[in-house]
């Protein structure tokens, strides 16, 4: 439990420093931001407040099954989009049942954040390709804003209940900030092609790890 409030403390400034890096992709996404930072904060509060007092185990057995499905989602999503014909949706939500979906989904996500939080970028960069967001860069900069949301808020929740560690935190934090933000601004100068390759594989080695982690 000390451990997953101390990493979640270096994630959060992580994210931050990579939406810093973002800020220029961010400004074609700001109608999905607003419509998915409400159930990104009210679920990572949830989920945070739920690993404080219930089993961590519980949600453990779950992990690399939903990397892993997310991994093969994200795979597919090119070619799942052209064989569903679907728009490209850079900059507008879409409306009805799909925005129920979406932001069904992200609340779910969210409350998986801050219970644990493995895995949560290809989760959401997964439900993002799938509702027509095709700029990697574009996806990558909105996860990001959204990861630092769901880690801030369970933060708040893990200083509250005295589960930091900070000799350990604040030197996590350090080389988090650094990382965070190369890696944003490295990232958007690759050909789109080779980021989303780096990410599916980053998506099945963590499935992998976890699967041994679980049954080895």
């Amino acid at each position: 439990m000390y451990a997953n409030g101390t990493s979640t403390v270096a994630l959060m400034v992580g994210s931050l420093s990579g939406a810093w890096g973002f800020r220029r992709e961010m400004h074609a996404t700001r109608r999905w931001l607003l419509l998915l930072i409400g159930p990104s904060i009210v679920g990572g509060i949830i989920g945070s407040l739920l690993v404080t007092r219930l089993d961590p185990q519980l949600f453990k057995s779950l992990v690399p099954w939903l990397i892993l499905a997310a991994a093969v989602l994200f795979t597919c999503q090119p070619f799942l989009m052209r064989w569903l014909r679907a728009p490209a949706l850079p900059e507008t939500p879409p409306s009805g049942w799909t925005v129920v979906g979406v932001v069904g989904f992200q609340f779910l996500v969210a409350i998986y954040g801050g219970y644990f939080g493995a895995g949560i970028g290809i989760l959401m960069l997964s439900a993002l390709g799938l509702m027509g967001i095709k700029d990697i860069h574009q996806m990558n900069a909105l996860k990001t804003v959204l990861a630092t949301c769901i880690n801030g808020v369970a933060v708040a929740v893990f200083i509250f209940d005295d589960r930091v560690v900070w000799k350990y935190a604040l030197a996590m934090m350090v080389t988090a900030i650094i990382g965070g933000y190369l890696a944003a601004h490295y990232g958007r100068q690759l050909p789109q092609r080779y980021v989303r390759g780096f990410v599916i594989g980053i998506g099945f080695f963590l499935a992998a790890y976890f699967f041994w982690q679980q049954y080895a």
